[in-house]
């Protein structure tokens, strides 16, 4: 796809960064090391505060940048899992068989990016390559890393994190002085959370000046010492750090090294718990990522820790500020800080019990697996589709565990191919699934008929992904080993893996003998999944050599198959190839219908690639309607849509046809400007914007368009007149950039009160020009001038 500009925001940062004290300085320095140079990496000690500063300053600049994205890394332990958990986070799809990096290049490539790329000291080579890569490739990309070292690579600017300003020693200050160092401040803030009132006075104010000392400044020892402050006062808790430094060092009058305080700090923490509240912290230690009651009950209770109690030790631990509370998609969920999950793994009871926690652990996991490949064809699809997804963390560290730990490599096996249709492929994490086969089956070379099908599946990824030779290859190994075995059900998927492998290559006649083989064993086994994916294959197949009506005869059973059990991943893509056949066919109501069903269905999936096909499918029809101006716009979306993807053009030569055969259509009628203008307009819109668009949900909204005719001919330019009584037609980076052009500044002007380059002001310049029909920058000002007479924004 022809990438084009792109002007809407994308990312995923926090919407709101709440209590953020001081580092006024340090946010000024990074965003003029980011004006500077592309890749910045924040360092210093953990509890310093490096990713709560990068999402500030990321969130600063968010109107800089096209797009902003926050890579946690903390719970990647697998360097070959870097490349690949960015893609994921930034919703680009591994379907290429190449390293998930050539996807990501292709999308950086054409937009203004800042990617912020959080904890990666533990993955320092596989990020400094990834950064390397992408850098090279992006030329708009900047980088704002948090590590506890350098990357290490050429451009680099390291910025250390220090503490937070604390007052001297021996210096006299009153309580206005106080209050103007950053420490001081945080420590106020977070001790009125938990003890309303609490202020700086006269009689508190050398007290708290001696903590936040003691203390280093240290943003995460300030956090956990307030917490304090309900039980004790100042001066009280001042003596209690004094006594916990004085072990520390053994009795030294020497200064305690940073690191030590917050060791110390968190360690005093930890011994004022009840017996309960510890043993729960060490335990939760064994969760990579965030998790919910129902896991800590079934990982961590037995042992002094009772199923009844969990809510209320858990609860108790939020009060201590030891633990975090989230929601994620409406559901609650607990999280660990780093620094204190790293300190409770290190007072777990030796390799033995972090052995039996992480079995334990990896058993939850397996059992959630194997509930969601039994249950996932029906009415519970969704539900399942975002469960999986919140535990990517706990799924990865539970098959990690598998591969490390002797005996256990089949189990890590079997999970994995468990998770193939409920996790891996609705979500096209096809590089992921096949990292995690290929890494179990070489652990696990035994002759089983769990390993000839995970063979299987392995080569049905490798075919979807293009990676044909390695599809084969591996389709034959596990044919092969199904004959050894002599397990119908283990041959039976080799022939729809054949089917499918022959329709990929364009070998149709082979595809529909094999697939109506593979059809008749599929619903033989009552392989409901097999069944559809046999029928909607050998349907395009059979329409593609000829044969519309029993195409139509076989898309109608897997629409029935798929709404009788309340399934819906599959319906939505049954729907949208079943669109795609009646438009050839020249059904374009009923086209129109499912289309539009599809892409509905689609959307509360979260499903792009969906989406994308179904407005290009949209596309087709509204040009055989006439409707020229609508099919552009809605192509120009699909484009972007699959832009930010990273698909390439020819990923589906047939639909690259269609749809190269309907851009001729709409220029040879349209005319090329008039074109170009909507498929911009196209590529502007939110997916959502896009959808509501196809599906009719705007059309009220929007203001009336000239027709056709008016389209085709050269537009005149009109004068301005005041717009009061219409909306802008401007996102809100244009408007920024019409009232600075009103105000008479250049383009290298703008850029730098923006912090964006002069290219990327040109481009807005030009898309401000375009939507308004005029051909001036004299022309904007006026504009600009008259909307404000009119009170408009």
């Amino acid at each position: 796809m022809v990438a084009g500009a792109v002007t809407r925001q994308v990312g995923n940062l926090p919407a709101d960064l709440t209590s953020f004290v001081g580092r006024r300085r340090e946010l000024a320095e990074i965003r003029r090391l980011l004006s500077a140079s592309r890749l910045v990496t924040l360092t210093g000690v953990g509890g310093v505060g490096k990713t709560r500063l990068a999402l500030r300053a990321a969130a600063e600049q968010r109107r800089a940048f096209d797009g902003v994205w926050l890579v946690d890394l903390s719970t990647v332990g697998d360097p070959g899992l870097v490349a690949e958990t960015v893609a994921a986070t930034m919703g680009v799809r591994d379907e290429a068989a190449a390293c998930p990096l050539d996807a990501l290049e292709r999308v950086l490539s054409s937009q203004r990016t800042l990617l912020v790329l959080d904890n990666c000291e533990h993955l320092r080579d596989a990020c400094a390559v990834l950064a390397d890569r992408l850098l090279r490739a992006a030329p708009e990309l900047r980088i704002l890393a948090t590590s506890r070292q350098s990357l290490g690579i050429t451009g680099e600017h390291r910025m250390k994190i220090s503490p937070l300003p604390v007052p001297e020693p021996d210096r006299p200050l009153d309580r206005r002085s106080l209050e103007l160092y950053d420490g001081v401040s945080l420590l106020t803030e977070r001790a009125a959370a938990v003890l309303p009132g609490f202020a700086v006075t006269e009689d508190n104010q050398a007290a708290v000046a001696e903590l936040c000392r003691q203390l280093d400044g240290i943003p995460l020892a300030i956090e956990l010492a307030a917490v304090r402050l309900r039980a004790l006062s100042v001066k009280a808790l001042v003596e209690r750090l004094r006594d916990r430094y004085r072990l520390l060092t053994g009795g030294s009058s020497t200064a305690v090294p940073r690191q030590q305080t917050l060791h110390a700090l968190v360690d005093w923490s930890f011994q004022l718990l009840p017996a309960a509240e510890r043993t729960l912290w060490t335990r939760l230690s064994i969760f990579p990522s965030h998790f919910d009651l129902d896991a800590v009950e079934a990982v961590c209770t037995g042992d002094g820790i009772e199923r009844d109690d969990v809510l209320d030790l858990l609860d108790a631990l939020l009060d201590k500020s030891l633990l975090l509370r989230e929601e994620h998609a409406g559901a609650v969920r607990y999280r660990m800080l780093d620094t204190l999950r790293e300190f409770g793994r290190k007072r777990l009871g030796g390799p033995a019990e972090r052995r039996s926690l992480q079995r334990r652990h990896r058993d939850r996991y397996l059992l959630l697996a194997r509930r969601a490949a039994a249950e996932w064809f029906g009415p519970d699809q969704l539900s399942w589709s975002r469960r999986l997804n919140l535990e990517q963390a706990n799924l990865r560290a539970a098959m990690e565990f598998c591969l490390h730990e002797p005996c256990e490599a089949e189990i890590g096996l079997r999970m994995a191919t468990m998770l193939i249709d409920p996790y891996w492929i609705p979500n096209a994490f096809y590089n992921e699934s096949r990292h995690w086969l290929d890494r179990a089956l070489a652990a696990v070379p035994r002759h089983t008929v769990l390993r000839a099908r995970a063979l299987l599946f392995d080569a049905f990824l490798a075919l979807m992904q293009g990676d044909t030779a390695a599809g084969l290859s591996l389709l034959d190994e596990g044919r092969a080993l199904g004959e050894e075995l002599g397990d119908r059900d283990v041959l039976a998927h080799a022939t729809l893996v054949a089917g499918l492998a022959a329709h990929c290559v364009g070998d149709y006649p082979s595809c529909a003998e094999l697939l109506n083989r593979a059809l008749a064993e599929q619903e033989a086994a009552g392989h409901k999944i097999g069944t559809l994916m046999s029928l909607n294959t050998l349907a395009a197949t059979v329409g593609h050599l000829g044969d519309r009506e029993r195409a139509t005869e076989l898309f109608e059973r897997s629409l029935e198959l798929s709404r009788s059990h309340g399934e819906r991943a599959g319906l939505a893509w049954n729907l949208t190839i079943f669109a795609i056949h009646l438009w050839q066919c020249g059904d374009d109501e009923r086209a129109t219908e499912l289309a539009r069903e599809g892409l509905a269905l689609g959307r509360v999936f979260g499903d792009r690639l969906n989406a994308a096909t179904n407005l290009q499918t949209l596309a087709w029809l509204l040009t055989r309607k006439g409707r020229h101006a609508d099919a552009a716009r809605l192509l120009g979306a699909a484009e972007e849509i699959g832009r930010a993807m990273g698909l390439t053009p020819t990923r589906v030569k047939r639909l690259a046809e269609f749809r190269e055969s309907c851009l001729a259509v709409l220029r040879s009628v349209m005319g090329d400007k008039a074109l170009g203008r909507e498929l911009r307009r196209g590529r502007r819109m939110t997916l959502d914007e896009a959808i509501e668009e196809a599906l009719g949900e705007r059309a009220k909204a929007m203001p009336a368009r000239p027709d056709e005719t008016a389209a085709v001919a050269e537009p005149t330019r009109p004068a301005p007149v005041t717009p009061a009584a219409e909306p802008s037609p401007l996102t809100r980076r244009e408007r920024e950039i019409a009232e600075l052009v009103a105000q008479g500044r250049s383009n290298k002007e703008i850029a730098s009160a923006l912090v964006i380059s002069q290219r990327t002001v040109e481009g807005h310049v030009e898309h401000i020009l375009d939507k308004l029909g005029f051909a001036s920058r004299a022309q904007i000002a006026a504009w600009v001038a008259a909307r404000e007479a009119g009170g408009r924004p």
